[in-house]
């Protein structure tokens, strides 16, 4: 039996972009096609299914997103890192045919139509949450971040302040708006002057 031979990469790139352009149940195999230049066998081969295919899709996504996460932390204090994350994430949300869209898209769109991919989806933003508690304990440590939450409990505030802000850019993506209220989500995550 021949192993199907593509680059990966692209196929996770182009599946992503199919997918957070019209949502997983609207995506088609023809569309998939189009979008990756695979045949449905070489699809269905590499991945199973459709529903294989956007979890790879996601999985790709994260790990480029947990790399992209890193680099923001490295070599500066945690709330520094906390600053460059969330600037990262405004100028993200400027750019609407950006991919980084497509782990809230999924989420909302799936949370209740399929257990494994909301599960899946679940997971990883346990994982973000994990992360950015241990980097918000770290700040905490520094006197950089509030004392009176947990490291857990401001790590839900930010997450949320971020899908907010994902979901907001949407309809209002004016750079300095988005701007000002990264900074007070921030401001909130502080101590007390």
């Amino acid at each position: 039996m021949r192993t199907a031979s593509f680059d990966r990469d692209h196929v996770l790139r182009s599946a992503m972009q199919a997918f957070r352009h019209k949502g997983f149940a609207a995506t088609t195999m023809q569309d998939l096609v189009a979008a990756t230049g695979l045949h449905p066998g070489s699809i269905y081969c590499a991945f199973g299914n459709k529903k294989g295919l956007l979890l790879a899709a996601v999985d790709h996504y994260v790990a480029d997103r947990q790399r992209a996460l890193e680099a923001c932390f490295e070599g500066v204090s945690p709330f520094t890192g906390l600053q460059r994350y969330l600037a990262q994430v405004v100028e993200e949300t400027r750019h609407c045919d950006s991919m980084d869209c497509l782990l809230t898209k999924a989420l909302q769109e799936l949370n209740e139509q399929d257990a494994d991919i909301a599960r899946r989806l679940g997971g990883l933003l346990d994982d973000l949450e994990r992360w950015l508690a241990r980097s918000l304990e770290q700040a905490q440590q520094a006197g950089e971040a509030r004392t009176d939450a947990s490291p857990e409990q401001l790590a839900r505030l930010l997450i949320v302040g971020i899908y907010g802000l994902r979901t907001y850019a949407h309809q209002h993506p004016a750079p300095d708006c988005l701007q000002e209220t990264a900074a007070r989500l921030l401001a909130a995550l502080q101590p007390a002057a």
